[in-house]
């Protein structure tokens, strides 16, 4: 058991179902050359420097170029399509392991359809996947952080009558929502739904009329938010040292040797 996990019992941090952490890169290279000219660097009347850059694009193929690009988006977009997107990466259930492989093959298959009828622009698509246990304590920590940041981010719009960030980050608590557990998940649900039908009211009323914050919605997203764990304090345990008191005794002289008497010779008579 680690330091971490001692602090605090491992069934107090299964928020997180066991999934899988995709990096995803794709490129397109080859067809566009890029001239850099000279830099122009000046002070400003703060004494700033400023330094500016001009760089030319010349395109060998323009039509290709595009259509690189396309084919790029449209294989990133597919391997989205199973992913949950986070601020640490795509993460996938780990029960959606043959959907995400399948998605990896689709995307290669568009980029080697491309590539095959390209002359001068090629795309590459790569993924890493790595896999993130429920009670890897830095992995939980990231995804409390971040849901806890999401339904913050749901209580600031409900607060400023803002509809779009409510729903933007209804959204993205609702992706997200897809790695936690079952109770976790439920929190956060239930968060989302009730600011969903705040924003709902809110466009009801129009735009002129007084809005009143729906304190009832607040309430659901305050008490889903301190829900989350805060594990980021968490400090590791020394064990305990023994430490005894020593009595306060008062000194016992030793005892003191009796002098040996002298022996006195006798005389013979």
């Amino acid at each position: 058991m680690s330091a971490l996990n001692a602090v605090r019992p491992a069934a107090s941090i299964q928020t997180l179902r066991p999934g899988l952490l995709v990096s995803l890169k794709t490129s397109v290279s080859g067809n566009a050359k890029y001239i850099p000219h000279e830099r122009t660097v000046t002070i400003d009347d703060e004494g700033r420097e400023i330094t500016e850059i001009e760089t030319t694009r010349v395109i060998a193929d323009p039509e290709e170029f595009k259509k690189a690009g396309e084919a790029r988006g449209r294989a990133r977009s597919i391997i989205n399509s199973v992913c949950v997107g986070s601020n640490f990466g795509l993460l996938c259930p780990e029960g959606d392991k043959a959907k995400l492989d399948a998605a990896l093959a689709d995307a290669r298959k568009v980029v080697d359809e491309f590539n095959a009828s390209a002359t001068v622009t090629h795309v590459s698509v790569y993924a890493m996947i790595g896999r993130v246990a429920s009670d890897d304590v830095e992995a939980v920590r990231s995804i409390n952080s971040e849901v806890s940041d999401l339904l913050q981010q749901m209580e600031q719009g409900l607060r400023n009558l803002d509809v779009k960030a409510i729903r933007k980050a209804a959204n993205d608590a609702k992706e997200i929502g897809q790695m936690l557990s079952p109770d976790a998940a439920e929190r956060v649900a239930k968060a989302v739904e009730a600011v969903r039908s705040s924003a709902r009211q809110i466009v009801k009323a129009g735009e002129t009329a007084a809005v009143e914050i729906d304190l009832n919605a607040l309430r659901t997203v305050t008490n889903a938010r301190t829900a989350f764990l805060d594990i980021d304090d968490a400090k590791p345990v020394a064990a305990p040292k023994a430490k005894a008191n020593a009595l306060d005794l008062a000194p016992v002289a030793a005892p003191k040797k009796k002098a040996a008497k002298a022996k006195v010779p006798q005389l013979e008579l």
